[in-house]
Order: structure tokens, then C-alpha cells, then sequence
């Protein structure tokens, strides 16, 4: 199958932990390398957002990484990119009346609109990722949400013109139903993870408390390191490690505000920041925790988990979105409301104070990624949605009874 992977701002290649690198990236990246494993033809289209780029590169996973000439190749924050979807979906539509591919995957809703534009009449059957739904970052941020005023209205106009919606967790499942998308044309694909890379034998990074809470994102209010932050106070001898961020954190305003509120809470000798950390180092850091805690408003998904239970690491997690699906509640981890620093160090507590527990916890995390939430596992689902679009069909047949 020739699968066409668009994917507007989050580049495979891109270094994660920036404001605008994160889950994306390693999903496409993941799911790409998986699907060219498994002897499909696999091209990723993504924004050329430096001089410097090729047009093309070939990557080692066997799929190729295009890009874009769609605004100014320098890095723009993707809420600032609609006003370049319609020359990001001219350059598609040149190459594809040319090549066609058998499927167009878009991740994110610019993706999707450029997808939609690029292929109306073509006869290509376009399978949509939101990653994440703006109804529902509107509804959690308010005021404080940074995303153009047509996002909504994008995304039910592209819920409604591709194929089939692969939603990343049963909590988005309602959503969509809610913006008007027949549920006749929701898949339930979730991301995964590599467990040869993220597995529970290998190094771990050395600690300097009795007790490490590790934490993964990007440093935004939404993933909620304050929250986390607040807790320690109440968590002794136990040192916080947040993974992520700008490559330069002394001028990263939101690690600065974050280090002046565990000033503020007394923590501060107990906090570090270490920036951006690559996919190979990232076992070892995860590896040396006694629990990865992940507490956002709200989640889509949310990979960290994942990647900490494949390492046998106990997870304590908001229970929201994506997180509900994966982290089974006293079973591979603990489950705490959103913004409750209370819950959560009470959580942590108990954790910390029984190491069979921990150990029992890490047990079940890791076998459920390798029953669910392999990258191989995720592909082949993948692959089957992408059937059930209408991939391979005729185009005549696929048009027809794609919906």
C-alpha cells in the first residue's frame, strides 16, 4: 500500500520537547517506520521550516520525509500556520494527480483541511488523526486558548469529508460523536510504543534522593507541572526530574515560572530540570524512576505513560482522555482527578511507602504494552482502517463506500 502521511508542523525528525514537538512527532515517526516494516510504501509530509532542509530525505525506517514549501521556512508556532494550509495543499495535490497514493493520513486538523483540499476529486480516501480536538482544549484552556477561531469549525467540516476518523482513545469517540461524525466511520487506534527500546532490563540514571518522580512533557500549564511541583512539598526525600522543553531553558519563561513556584513551595533543591532528552537516553531516565506521574487538564493520548509501563515503572496519572484507556487504576498505576495536588501526593505517598506494590504495578504496565500498545501492533490496526476507507479500491468503488 503507498500511504501519504501529512503532518503539518510535527516533523519525524524534529527534536521533541519544544512547544510544538512532542506526542505528534513520535507518533508519526513510530507509526510510519512500522507501516514501511511491514512492507508498505510510506512518505510523510511535513512543513519546511528551515533553508537549510532537502526536499526530500530518506530515513533509516524506510520511509521518506517531504518537505513542504508552505510559508516561510523558518519555525512558525502551528497556531499560526492556517493562513499557509492552502499552498501546503496545492504542493500535495501537484504530486499526488501525478502519483497518487493508495491513502492519505492526516494528523492534526491543518493536516486534515490540507488533506480534504488536496484530494477533493481525486478519488483518494483520506483517513483523519486530530491528536487532539479544539472543543475540547476551548473547553479546558477558555481564554487562555491560543488556537485560530476556525479550529472548531475545521474540524467538523473535516470530520465530515474524510473517509474514516481514527480516534486515538474511547474518550474521543464522544467527542466526535458530538461534532456530528457518524460513529459508522470512528476507528479506535491508540499509539503505542517500541518495547525493544523502552523495556525494564538496561542502564538507569543515577538519582540522588532515596525516592525519584520523573515527569515527561512539553513545558506547557496544560500538562500540569505545577500541579506536580505542589505535591512534592508534601512527598519527603524525593527528588522531581521534569524532562522537556526549549533547548535553551534559562530563557524558557515557563520553566522560569515554574522554578520560581517550587521557590515558593520550599522544593526548589529538590527540583531539576534537564531539558530536551532524545528517545535513546529517554529509557535510562524513566528506568531510574520510582514512578513517572503524568497529571494534565486534559490529555488526548498521552505516550509518557506508555513508555514508562513498557519499562516496568509504575505510572500515577490525571484520569482524563487517553490516560483512562492505558493506565488501568490499581492495576499498572494509580489514577488521581486533574489539578489536585493533594490527590496526587497522597497517591505518591502510597506508592512510595510499599515496594511490592510498585514492583506488582510495573509488572502489569509492561505486559500490557506488549498485549495492546506495540508500534507493530498499532500498524497493523492502522493498516486495516485504511481498508476499511477504502485504500486499494477502485476509485469509483472507494468514493462511494468510503462513509
Amino acid at each position: 500500500m503507498k500511504i501519504a502521511m501529512v503532518s503539518e508542523h510535527a516533523s519525524p525528525l524534529a527534536a521533541l520537547g519544544g512547544v510544538d514537538a512532542g506526542g505528534q512527532n513520535v507518533h508519526v515517526a513510530s507509526l510510519s517506520a512500522a507501516l514501511a516494516a511491514q512492507g508498505h510504501e510510506v512518505a510523510v509530509y511535513t512543513r519546511r521550516d528551515s533553508p537549510d532542509l532537502p526536499e526530500v530525505v530518506r530515513t533509516e525506517h524506510g520511509y521518506e520525509v517531504v518537505h513542504v514549501p508552505a510559508g516561510p521556512p523558518e519555525q512558525v508556532p502551528k497556531d499560526e500556520l492556517l493562513p499557509h494550509m492552502g499552498d501546503f495543499a496545492k504542493f500535495l495535490r501537484a504530486r499526488w494527480e501525478l502519483d497518487a497514493p493508495d491513502v492519505v493520513h492526516g494528523h492534526f486538523w491543518m493536516s486534515g483541511l490540507a488533506s480534504v483540499l488536496a484530494t477533493r476529486g481525486l478519488g483518494i480516501p483520506v483517513v483523519q488523526t486530530f491528536h487532539a480536538l479544539g472543543t475540547v482544549k476551548r473547553r479546558h484552556q477558555g481564554r487562555a486558548d491560543t488556537s485560530p477561531v476556525e479550529r472548531i469549525a475545521t474540524e467538523r467540516l473535516v470530520g465530515r469529508e474524510v473517509s474514516r476518523v481514527a480516534a486515538t482513545c474511547a474518550d474521543e469517540v464522544f467527542e466526535l460523536l458530538r461534532m456530528g461524525v457518524p460513529r459508522s466511520r470512528i476507528s479506535v487506534v491508540p499509539c503505542g510504543v517500541d518495547p525493544k527500546l523502552f523495556k525494564p532490563e538496561g542502564p538507569r540514571d543515577r538519582r540522588m534522593l532515596p525516592h525519584r518522580i520523573v515527569t515527561v512533557g512539553r513545558l506547557v500549564p496544560r500538562k500540569g507541572f505545577v500541579d506536580v511541583i505542589t505535591a512534592l512539598r508534601s512527598v519527603p526525600d524525593t527528588e522531581l526530574v521534569v524532562a522537556g522543553g526549549s533547548a535553551d531553558m534559562a530563557s524558557d519563561p515557563e520553566a522560569l515560572r515554574l522554578l520560581e513556584h517550587a521557590r515558593e513551595m520550599g522544593v526548589r533543591d529538590r527540583v531539576r530540570f534537564i531539558g530536551q532528552v532524545s528517545r535513546t537516553q529517554m529509557p535510562s531516565l524513566l528506568r531510574s524512576a520510582d514512578l513517572v506521574v503524568c497529571v494534565p487538564w486534559y490529555e488526548p493520548f498521552g505516550i509518557v505513560p506508555l513508555e514508562a509501563m513498557a519499562c516496568g515503572v509504575p505510572v500515577v496519572a490525571s484520569a482524563v482522555g487517553g490516560l483512562t484507556d492505558t493506565v488501568v487504576d490499581d492495576v499498572t498505576g494509580c489514577l488521581v482527578p486533574p489539578r489536585d495536588p493533594v490527590a496526587l501526593a497522597r497517591a505518591v505517598r502510597s506508592l512510595l511507602a510499599d515496594q511490592g506494590r510498585r514492583e506488582a504495578f510495573g509488572l502489569a504496565g509492561t505486559d500490557r504494552v506488549h498485549a495492546r500498545y506495540t508500534w507493530d501492533r498499532v500498524a497493523a490496526d492502522t493498516a486495516r482502517v485504511y481498508e476499511r476507507a477504502g485504500a486499494g479500491v477502485p476509485a469509483d468503488v472507494a468514493v462511494g463506500g468510503a462513509k
